[in-house]
């Protein structure tokens, strides 16, 4: 799961993500900020907060960590959709079910716009070609109330089987250098 990014002063740094759609999301942002870049736009991460409108009363870390929690949370499933099973992962559809049964939400409406602040924050992931495709702006909004829309928390273990990209296709090279950080090997 590594891809290599060579910047202007032929430096090449290589990346290594812990699972495949990680990797994938890397290189979507990195691109998403080299074409804003390139067509002379300033780039920065927008606050989902702000852009919302989200209270101050509502702590997603706190609210991420009650999804995640092994009683009362979002259960992790092994789902299966165009011969892909995806294990640990959950549907939109349950998202919002939880945020409504949770009383963390008023309404299905409400819990569209929560789950989109905590997609775009992070806390969830999108897996699967329907919830990627929202991810990236091709729907209303980016988060998917949709029994077939599956999602991921990132530290869960998530992974994909019978998944092949085509778009990014990472060289086998030998990989020697310094981690100037985890996740990133700076090669000498």
């Amino acid at each position: 799961f590594v891809f290599k990014l060579t910047v202007a002063k032929q430096q090449d740094h290589f990346f290594q993500a812990a699972y495949l759609e990680e990797r994938d999301a890397w290189v979507r942002d990195i691109k998403k900020a080299i074409h804003h870049i390139d067509g002379g736009q300033r780039f920065a991460r927008k606050s989902t907060r702000k852009s919302i409108r989200l209270p101050e009363t509502i702590n997603l870390s706190a609210l991420y960590l009650s999804m995640k929690d092994p009683e009362k949370g979002i259960k992790e499933l092994k789902l299966e959709k165009d011969k892909r099973v995806f294990n640990h992962c959950f549907t939109g559809t349950c998202v919002i079910d939880w945020l409504v049964s949770s009383s963390s939400v008023r309404n299905r409406r409400e819990g569209l716009l929560l789950a989109s602040s905590l997609l775009s924050e992070g806390y969830l992931q999108p897996a699967g070609d329907t919830s990627k495709s929202a991810a990236e702006g091709l729907s209303d909004t980016p988060f998917l109330d949709l029994s077939d829309a599956y999602y991921y928390f990132p530290d869960s273990g998530f992974f994909c089987e019978g998944y092949s990209s085509d778009d990014d296709v990472v060289l086998k090279e030998e990989f020697r250098g310094t981690i100037v950080k985890q996740g990133c090997l700076l090669k000498q």
